[in-house]
């Protein structure tokens, strides 16, 4: 198979999960890993890691498959970083679905899912590389049933997560630490670290495990 993995921005966390694919299959297919959709090979698969811009649908047409996967049980939970909504909600237990890129967001066909079960204690980085692990479980699993790939539309109530900002890592300083930890959880100590205002200041906290 002509295969691509796309990730559009090169300082994602998604990258080193995207060279561990294209290590894994390269001996396999032909393989393509890129940062730009102009580059998107015409094949049978592409695959959209963590993309941050909307893929064109001229560019959709180049593969017979569009592969993306959200950290949510779609299509509740589309939108902007669902792991860190949930996570916020108060889950431990987050479904990721593997589906069909479309026009509509997060709207495509459904091929598989998988439940990433988190004890409560792992900060971002940990999470992270648990969702980089389990895409790449997914993705080498449609790779291994293909061309035997039945999808399934997307049953139930619609639900959407807004883009977050580096305001949302805000903290509130009337609340104690345990009562903000899994905001504490999903902070990025470099791009958007948790802060709190105090007495007309502002600080800033980063938060590391000690062992």
């Amino acid at each position: 198979m002509t295969i691509s993995i796309l990730v559009d921005n090169i300082n994602s966390w998604a990258l080193p999960f995207a060279k561990e694919l294209f290590e894994e299959i390269k001996d396999k297919h032909s393989v393509f890993l890129i940062h730009d959709q102009k580059e998107l090979q015409g094949g049978e698969v592409a695959i959209f890691l963590s993309c941050e811009k909307l893929v064109k649908k001229e560019m959709l047409e180049r593969n017979k498959y569009n592969l993306v996967v959200h950290a949510s049980p779609l299509p509740q939970g589309k939108g902007f970083s669902p792991l860190s909504w949930q996570i916020l909600e108060g889950k431990n237990d987050i479904v990721i679905t593997l589906f069909d890129a479309v026009e509509a967001v997060d709207a495509g066909l459904i091929y598989d899912r998988a439940t990433i079960n988190f004890s409560g204690h792992e900060l971002i980085e940990e999470m992270r590389t648990a969702l980089g692990k389990k895409i790449n479980d997914l993705i080498l699993n449609f790779l291994s049933i293909y061309p035997n790939i039945k999808g399934s539309q997307s049953a139930g109530q619609e639900t959407f997560y807004r883009r977050r900002t580096k305001d949302d890592s805000e903290l509130d300083s009337g609340k104690t630490i345990s009562e903000q930890f899994n905001l504490f959880r999903i902070v990025d100590n470099e791009r958007y670290p948790a802060f709190f205002r105090h007495r007309g200041h502002k600080y800033i906290l980063k938060i590391y495990k000690a062992d």
